[in-house]
């Protein structure tokens, strides 16, 4: 990991970016488990999981996000920082042995309205399994200082 400063106009439209995978493990179900206080069978009973459509557990809607969202911490941008995230969608689920990687397109920018001399900068984020399909859907909003703030 590295410092590299970004200014809000330095972010492009429709650029992109891919993190590397990140394999599921039982070992990520029990921890993550054990951090949220979700023991629901659907993550953990895998005979229980047998009667479900799926078949099998399927990964907690949080883990994906946290792992899938943690790929993508690469840069320590010193002049910008996490607004939060908008529009989380559990696309599709995620199991044990599955691969994900995220993708990350700037998709908006406009100046804060709040904040004079930084804008948002948005980010949309999917974390996409080892088969391409989409699991994971969210917009992360950067609040980012401008260049002629200082």
């Amino acid at each position: 990991m590295h410092t590299e400063k970004t200014y809000y106009e330095d972010y492009q439209l429709g650029a992109t970016r891919e993190t590397v995978g990140r394999t599921m493990t039982e070992t990520d179900f029990v921890v993550h488990a054990g951090h949220t206080g979700d023991f629901f069978p659907h993550h953990l009973d895998a005979e229980f999981c047998k009667t479900l459509p799926f078949g099998q557990r399927i990964a907690h809607g949080t883990m994906v996000f946290s792992i899938g969202i943690g790929l993508t911490a690469s840069v320590i941008n010193p002049v910008a920082f996490s607004y939060g995230y908008d529009r989380l969608r559990f696309i599709r689920p995620v199991f044990i042995g599955d691969t994900i990687h995220t993708k990350v397109t700037i998709s908006e920018k406009k100046p804060d309205p709040k904040r004079p001399g930084q804008g948002q900068v948005i980010e949309r984020c999917e974390v996409i399994n080892q088969k391409g399909e989409t699991v994971l859907a969210t917009d992360h909003i950067l609040l980012v200082e401008m260049k002629d703030a200082g």
